[in-house]
């Protein structure tokens, strides 16, 4: 659609007063997430004011068991340096090493975690969350004497613990996660203690309601007594707490005694699943484990059939060497292992990952660099495979890793890497274990980079059904296709010597698997429509750049969402009134992950001016969709009297 905007200066203040909101970077314009830091902020807060680019776009995944169904359940609550770091920046940031959460199939619930009063999660965590299939929940939490006055104004009676757990209900509600950690770290009054298990109650049952699905857990401090005293465990002293919602998040320093006590404490009995020990990874005080040690006390809580709440697993990240982080990551989670359950994404197909984790050191299109510089945008991560390190008997090993040297589509690429020792003809790396039932006709692509030395295939594998291998062209016979693989299976890499029988040392490089439903291919791809400028904002350079006009904007357009992998956003200048002079060539401004995008300071040319915004749909199978269903939009501006160019 071909629109030009045409405003008068005097509509210039108008559009810009969005953007002068806390979700927005004072500096540069760019949407940014944020918490809530008062009482009187979350009393006051309005849906028609909340961050349009702070909600969440994905869907909560289907997996396979389903929270409901999994007796023991692992939280991760993800505390790092205060919360809202570069992760703020909703359309993502330069960051050379950032932190990034890729072992999703191992947890159940993601817990972002911030000493501000009403932590809402970033939508980037969010949406990775719900990709695998994971619960997203914020946090509420008050402390020390602001926290005890706080619990006394809306805990004071039902009108008042109503009105701000109603609040709490409509933000999730609003932003698309799935829960809230409440934790009171201050004494109560007893009004305030009184008041509390109603307030939890009402909270749970309102958030079933509107959220379904949804979570409200209890962190272990106050007592029924309303003194500040933590239990770590599940006791008389709080059992009231845990009674009104639905778990509750026990202190770090329990020991192997208190776990056996609390096994045939009456209020546990039927709710085990609901008790998340918590286990600091920074291991401070006297704990069990911790550091590279946590595997110790994952064995003793999964040994009396509890869930476990893993707080700052980030450790792995801030104390150690940033270059190392993948490596101490992935350590981390493999010790953890063997007292983790992995969940199997459930859902229909199509089932596609390029390995991406979400940042990297380029920008990949199919192979190629597309824009060559560090970066970190979670909304880019993709379903994430098996992360595995294994040591055979006969001296073999064998490993798969993030890399991101070099990739097909986003940041980073799947390494399998190890030795085939001689004697043994082959090794096999499981990357998914998948619940996805297969179409009649399935159309599975698989893109590697060949190794020398070794042969590389792609198995679709049951325990009880046929073997599908492919390595190569070819079509698979439908006979193959059981009930038993049409549902349950892995996707596994074989990798296999080419001759000889040495020991020989492999790496191969995957870059995307797709399993696709054939007519899925038939389905005509779709135009974007609706597409709109507005929270327009014109800066000037400074120093040397001040002859430079720069434009913010807000894109918005209409898309089925769920047929795109992303948007691209170009813009260039379009065809003059002279015929004689062609359109300017397209330049990429960047990529959006919704049908939303803020354009920030994008130098343009000098007033008067007229450029074209173009919003490039490509499809989740990786197609780029025909020039004629993009959407554009032209801005004309000039310069007004005060030399400040408005649209």
């Amino acid at each position: 659609s071909h629109n030009t905007t045409t405003n008068n200066p005097a509509e210039k203040h108008r559009e810009a007063i969005h953007t002068d909101s806390i979700h927005y970077d004072p500096d540069t314009t760019e949407p940014i997430s944020c918490s809530l830091k008062s009482l009187d902020e979350l009393l006051s807060w309005k849906r028609q004011e909340a961050s349009l680019f702070n909600v969440a776009t994905v869907p909560l995944a289907s997996r396979y068991p389903p929270l409901h169904s999994c007796p023991r359940r692992t939280l991760v609550s993800h505390d790092m340096m205060g919360g809202y770091l570069k992760d703020r920046f909703i359309q993502g940031a330069e960051v050379e090493t950032p932190y990034v959460f890729y072992h999703w199939e191992y947890i159940d619930i993601f817990n972002y975690f911030s000493h501000q009063m009403v932590t809402i999660p970033p939508a980037v965590w969010t949406n990775a969350a719900h990709k695998h299939g994971v619960l997203s929940i914020g946090t509420f939490i008050t402390e020390w004497t602001d926290g005890a006055k706080t619990c006394e104004a809306f805990l004071a009676d039902e009108e008042s613990y109503r009105a701000a757990a109603d609040k709490l209900v409509q933000i999730s509600h609003c932003y698309g996660f799935d829960g809230w950690l409440i934790n009171i770290e201050n004494v109560l009054s007893e009004t305030a203690v009184k008041n509390t298990g109603p307030f939890l109650r009402y909270l749970t049952d309102q958030m079933h309601e509107r959220v379904p699905g949804s979570v409200v857990i209890w962190y272990d401090s106050v007592l029924k007594n309303g003194s500040l005293d933590w239990q770590n465990k599940l006791n008389d002293d709080n059992r009231m707490f845990f009674d009104a919602c639905d778990g509750i998040f026990t202190n770090y320093n329990w020991t192997e005694q208190s776990l056996e006590w609390m096994k045939s404490y009456s209020a546990a009995q039927g709710r085990f699943a609901d008790i998340y020990v918590g286990v600091d990874v920074f291991a401070r005080g006297v704990v069990v484990g911790g550091k590279f040690e946590t595997n110790k006390a994952l064995k003793l809580i999964r040994k009396y059939e509890f869930s476990t709440a893993i707080f700052a697993p980030g450790w792995v990240y801030e104390c150690h060497e940033k270059a190392d982080f993948r490596q101490n990551q992935d350590k981390f989670w493999s010790l953890l292992s063997d007292y983790l359950y992995i969940h199997r994404p459930s859902s229909s197909l199509p089932f596609i990952s390029s390995f991406c984790q979400g940042f990297g050191k380029s920008l990949y299109w199919r192979g190629q660099v597309e824009m060559k510089r560090s970066w970190f945008n979670l909304h880019a991560q993709e379903i994430q495979p098996l992360y595995l390190s294994e040591n055979m008997d006969d001296g073999g090993w064998l490993r798969t890793r993030g890399c991101s040297e070099d990739a097909w589509i986003g940041g980073s690429s799947l390494m399998v890497e190890g030795m085939i020792p001689s004697g043994r003809s082959e090794v096999c790396a499981r990357i998914f274990s998948l619940h996805v039932p297969l179409a009649t006709r399935t159309f599975v692509s698989f893109v590697y980079k060949p190794p020398v030395g070794v042969k590389i295939s792609l198995e679709l594998k049951t325990i009880d059904g046929p073997l599908c291998t492919f390595d190569g062209m070819e079509e698979i016979a439908r006979e193959l296709l059981t009930p038993a693989l049409k549902s349950k299976y892995f996707l596994c890499i074989r990798v296999s010597r080419d001759g000889g029988d040495e020991d020989i040392c492999f790496n191969c490089r995957i870059g995307e698997i797709m399993l696709l439903d054939a007519e899925s291919l038939q389905a005509p791809l779709q135009s974007v429509e609706g597409i709109c400028v507005n929270d327009v904002v014109w800066h000037k350079g400074d120093g040397h750049t001040q002859s430079k006009v720069l434009l913010n904007a807000t894109l918005r357009w209409q898309y089925p969402t769920p047929q795109v992998r992303h948007f691209q956003i170009h813009w260039r200048r379009p065809r003059g009134p002279d015929p004689r002079i062609p359109p300017g060539p397209l330049t990429l401004i960047g990529r959006s992950y919704s049908t939303l995008y803020r354009v920030v300071e994008l130098e343009v040319p000098a007033a008067p001016g007229l450029i074209e915004l173009v919003v490039e749909p490509v499809s989740r199978e990786g197609f780029r969709v025909p020039e004629a269903q993009w959407g554009r939009r032209t801005l004309s501006y000039s310069a007004s009297s005060s030399e400040n160019p408005s649209v």
